[in-house]
């Protein structure tokens, strides 16, 4: 993620924001590696002309949280003095532990790039703050519970108490002076941290569904299983793009395969399908997520010189398709069980049982299967449907949310579950790999990874598997960088050699 030449991102340039989507690879440079961020003369303009109207428009009528109160005091006239100190005051108590500093860093790259749309009504002078909180990293403490799926109102509550010097920072922060009272409702309005954080798990997720086609080449390799299943033919059938893309990786990733049977189980013989449902969702989240970090969806809504009063700050949308990914990820995780299993299987692979070489009734890798049922377990859990919630808020005036938050969170969750999945199936492939033998391209990638982390201890009587499989995750994020030189040396088959 950092720049090809070494340079740090402060150093080779920054992010200049038009309104534009943004996509995770740019979300995850600002959140991630504190690549600066500036906005155009473009959107400077539009910033400006949004706030003029918007105060236009107050001047002639009522409009929601400028000279109203919120919620069930919506149709309540608001003294101007104090108005909107009061609301970011009162609405930005939250629970729970502080997000990591990435989150927070993603929500306000999102925040400033959905102002620079032009809809929200927002200051240039607040949104200059913001670009100051962001590129000088004083940012301020977002705790996890204060957002139902109608907007992070706790979050850019007290972001807005940071900017005004009310709430501390986590670096040094001269506070921005005088506040336009009537940019806080235009500041909370929004959905930016819960957009963020869901870019966030894209990002991780990606990498990690390219290691799941590796790891599943790998056990396919270590159990000869039968390649027909990744045939063209066969991806063809499954009428669904992510099953053609993962079986046409699995075929380059294997090479010729001469197959132990005719027909293997479904951890071998479905995997294009089940991870090519995986694939397709998060592709259909990666685009919704992009569109929403350049949608204008505060309420209210400037729109020319007046204002439109609406509910699409409700993230159902999004929702719904974060709980679409996590189920994909909850159904394709039993085939990696079945894979497990046949790893461990002597009569799959014709090796000892649970690969392991010592004295008779030896454990071996057992253990590493209940390792991985008890991710398992966590990543279904966490695919109970978001959507299905609702709650009823603010005397009935608020009688539905999305959610959205908790979605993103269960996604999160599911996300680091699946990373202890993927090292328990590399591990345990690896381990039955090495003790055969191979010379196939993938699985010298894979061994260096994990040698580099250093995993791979050649014993294999019983031992404490903790390192290696420890190894095996650091070795996840590499797996999808090029082939590398076999500069570690590679086991040959020979039943006392292992790993």
């Amino acid at each position: 993620m950092l720049p090809s030449d070494g340079r740090t991102w402060r150093e080779a340039g920054m992010l200049s924001l038009d309104g534009s989507p943004l996509d995770r690879g740019r979300i995850t440079r600002v959140a991630r590696f504190g690549e600066p961020v500036s906005m155009t003369s473009e959107a400077w303009a539009r910033v400006a002309a949004a706030h003029r109207a918007a105060e236009r428009a107050a001047g002639r009528g009522p409009v929601y949280g400028r000279n109203t109160g919120v919620g069930a005091n919506r149709d309540v006239a608001a003294g101007v003095d104090g108005h909107g100190r009061r609301l970011l005051r009162s609405h930005a108590a939250a629970g729970g532990a502080p997000l990591p500093e990435d989150a927070v860093r993603a929500m306000l790259v999102v925040r400033i790039n959905q102002i620079a749309v032009g809809g929200s009504g927002v200051s240039p002078r607040t949104t200059r703050a913001l670009l100051r909180m962001l590129n000088t990293g004083a940012l301020p403490e977002v705790r996890e519970h204060g957002g139902v799926g109608t907007g992070d109102l706790a979050a850019l509550a007290g972001t807005g108490l940071a900017l005004l010097g009310e709430r501390p920072a986590s670096a040094p922060w001269v506070p921005m002076g005088r506040f336009p009272g009537t940019d806080a409702l235009a500041l909370v309005s929004s959905n930016a941290l819960t957009i963020g954080r869901a870019a966030l798990v894209v990002a991780d997720l990606e990498p990690l569904m390219r290691v799941a086609t590796v790891t599943t080449a790998l056990s396919a390799l270590a159990c000869r299983a039968n390649p027909e299943a990744f045939s063209a033919e066969a991806a063809r059938a499954a009428v669904a793009p992510g099953a053609a893309t993962v079986a046409r990786d699995l075929r380059e990733l294997m090479g010729p395969v001469r197959p132990a049977r005719v027909q293997d189980s479904f951890g071998f013989r479905a995997a294009p399908q089940v991870q090519g449902v995986v694939v397709d969702a998060l592709a259909d989240l990666a685009a919704h997520v992009g569109a929403l970090t350049a949608t204008a969806q505060e309420n209210p809504l400037v729109v020319g010189e007046g204002v439109v009063h609406h509910g699409g700050f409700h993230m159902a949308a999004l929702t719904l398709r974060l709980d679409a990914l996590r189920l994909a990820l909850a159904q394709a995780a039993p085939a990696l069980l079945g894979r497990l299993r046949a790893l461990s299987d002597p009569e799959v692979t014709r090796l000892p049982a649970f690969l392991a070489t010592g004295s008779a009734g030896s454990s071996g890798t057992m253990i590493v299967e209940y390792t991985a049922a008890s991710a398992y377990g966590v990543l279904r859990a966490a695919a109970a449907p978001a959507s299905l919630e609702t709650v009823v808020l603010s005397r009935g005036a608020e009688e539905d949310a999305s959610f959205a938050p908790l979605a993103v969170r269960q996604s999160e969750t599911a996300t680091t579950a699946l990373r202890t999945l993927l090292a328990c199936e590399l591990l345990t492939s690896l381990r039955a790999l090495a003790m055969r033998g191979s010379d196939t391209a993938v699985f010298h990638r894979a061994w260096h990874a994990f040698r580099a982390q250093g995993g791979g201890d050649a014993d294999t009587d019983d031992r404490d598997l903790q390192a290696d499989l420890d190894a095996a995750e650091r070795a996840l994020p590499q797996l999808g960088a090029p082939p590398v030189p076999r500069s570690d040396p590679v086991p040959e088959r020979s039943e006392a050699s292992g790993f």
